[in-house]
């Protein structure tokens, strides 16, 4: 799916901020020093964690009716969304470290001639699988 709509909790905190929880999605929790920052870091929190649930392959629950879900006192509720594919794209063009080796030889002669290690290494792995783009899935 790409779309989510999730109730949240925003309950002030003893900083004077927010902790925003997500009765739907155990374990998914942030705070927001302001309500404007807690909208953004609710939305952020609610992404990743839905994410990794995708990535995990693990079933994605149904979202509680909104007005069955209770705030505390001095807290309420809000419905957070998110649109997924800008954020699967960012995730998947995150850039990781991969460790590898080559003859010593190989690196003195790349590095004498400036080569761009991680440039050469995506194009080569580019050229050999047959893509040049990333595949949504």
């Amino acid at each position: 799916m790409d779309r989510y709509i999730y109730p949240a909790i925003f309950d002030t905190n003893e900083k004077g901020g927010y902790t925003i929880t997500f009765p739907d999605l155990p374990g998914c929790i942030t705070e927001g020093d302001t309500l404007e920052e807690a909208f953004y870091m609710a939305k952020d929190a609610m992404s990743l964690h839905l994410w990794g649930m995708e990535d995990d392959d693990d079933p994605i629950p149904n979202p509680t009716p909104p007005e069955k879900v209770q705030a505390p006192e001095g807290g309420f509720t809000s419905l957070v969304e998110v649109w997924m594919p800008p954020y699967r794209d960012k995730i998947a063009n995150r850039a990781v470290n991969k460790m590898v080796t080559l003859p010593k030889w190989l690196k003195d002669a790349a590095e004498k001639e400036k080569i761009n290690f991680s440039h050469i290494l995506q194009d080569a792995l580019k050229n050999h699988l047959g893509i040049s783009e990333r595949k949504h899935s």
